[in-house]
């Protein structure tokens, strides 16, 4: 039975820790040679030359009237049911290396992984209302959301660990299975976090029963995370990967931690042991609480890629809008593969340019996001070259799993 006062300590510190990847808010300080003014600038400078830029780079204007939109591009159509589809048939079979499942931690009811609802409600959801919200391809994607909508994502994240979230109930396997089929998505890799809670905090368990209750291990590839505070972690590591988890998660903002902080480094030797590909949340998205930011610095994450140069890390959102520091600490490291969602064209295309098409990895961090959005991204940058498609949406992910075409 857990104290009263470990639900008391949990509710004040914890709970915007294990929600801040979702949480907007501000407040911070507390200015160290870790985290500065400078860094903060750096950020507000990131956005306001995002948005004046867009729709000005080698693309032009990629504005769209919300998800379903996406049907006036060429690769797309709208089905029956209003939902968009992916109707080129020369589009490789994508695998998705960044998805997650419904949320349902610490107080909150379990959720009905295995249910079908009549539409996914994503929870930055473009598609909620007619017409849809103008959504631009060509600013970092949670640029296209009012505060309204980023306070509506919060009391989301909150009530996925208090009274349980209805739109995490739509977050289910026959759900996702269903948007994958319908944009061409062969796999994903399913990424749980752990939070750190002092009960309820079971997604990597939770996830990989739900999948394999339904019987698609082939389809949604289980991952697994740990805290990295935990004393037991490498243990858990070790169980995991005997149990079949394919790659581990951490997240140093909603974890609170350092990348390069010594107890992480502990969780990078092992996986290096285990072959465990380690897939981080990197840079500041702009909508986390400040306080947070600090852990997410491109310069925090570079001692360990000197460190163990044998271990592949995986650059979630490829350093966010902290795209320019990421991106040398890719070229000067090549254990580092940059995952692309979350990167409006322009800057895809530069991450294309400047590191080449062989370390990049398709994602859409599905549910927050449709998974079309991400595919047409992709496929905006490498039209007429058959060879960047191809790696990035499938021939990269297969090599870093260690897979082959017909292994998949």
């Amino acid at each position: 039975m857990t104290s009263r006062l470990d639900r008391r300590d949990f509710l004040r510190l914890g709970l915007s820790a294990a929600a801040a990847s979702a949480l907007p808010g501000c407040g911070g300080g507390d200015f160290d040679e870790r985290y500065t003014e400078e860094d903060v600038a750096r950020l507000a400078e990131q956005k306001r030359a995002e948005k004046a830029r867009s729709g000005t780079g080698p693309f032009g204007p990629q504005v769209y009237r919300g998800y379903r939109g996406l049907a006036e591009l060429p690769w797309f159509e709208l089905d029956g049911d209003g939902n968009v589809r992916c109707v080129a048939e020369d589009v490789p079979r994508a695998i998705d290396m960044h998805a997650h499942l419904g949320m349902a931690l610490f107080l909150a009811p379990e959720l009905d992984l295995q249910a079908r609802t009549p539409r996914v409600r994503h929870m930055l959801d473009c598609d909620g209302e007619e017409p849809g919200c103008p959504l631009d391809l060509d600013v970092y994607a949670n640029a296209n959301f009012s505060p309204s909508d980023l306070n509506a994502l919060r009391r989301m994240a909150v009530a996925q660990f208090t009274i349980g979230s209805s739109a995490a109930a739509t977050h289910t396997i026959p759900n996702l299975l269903a948007e994958m089929d319908a944009v061409r998505v062969e796999q994903a890799m399913i990424l749980p976090i752990s939070f750190g809670l002092p009960f309820g905090d079971d997604l990597t368990e939770t996830w990989t029963s739900a999948i394999r209750k339904a019987g698609v291990e082939r389809r949604l590839l289980p991952g697994a995370s740990v805290f990295p505070r935990d004393p037991e972690a490498v243990d858990k590591l070790r169980r995991y990967a005997a149990d079949g988890a394919r790659a581990v998660k951490l997240h140093p903002n909603a974890q609170r931690y350092y990348p390069d902080a010594p107890e992480a480094m502990a969780i990078y030797e092992e996986c290096g042991r285990l072959g465990l590909p380690v897939c981080l949340h990197s840079g500041r998205a702009g909508i986390e609480p400040e306080r947070v930011h600090r852990y997410m610095l491109p310069r925090h994450y570079e001692p360990m890629l000197r460190r163990f140069p044998e271990v592949d890390f995986v650059f979630l959102h490829s350093g966010s809008r902290d795209l320019a520091d990421t991106l040398p600490l890719a070229a000067r490291h090549e254990n580092v593969w940059l995952g692309i969602h979350g990167q409006g064209v322009s800057a895809l295309a530069e991450i294309l340019e400047r590191v080449g098409p062989h370390r990049l990895l398709f994602g859409t961090d599905w549910p927050f996001y449709t998974l079309a959005m991400s595919l047409a991204k992709v496929l905006m940058v490498t039209e007429g070259r058959p060879g960047a498609r191809w790696a990035m949406l499938r021939g990269n992910a297969l090599r870093l799993l260690g897979e082959t075409e017909g292994s998949a």
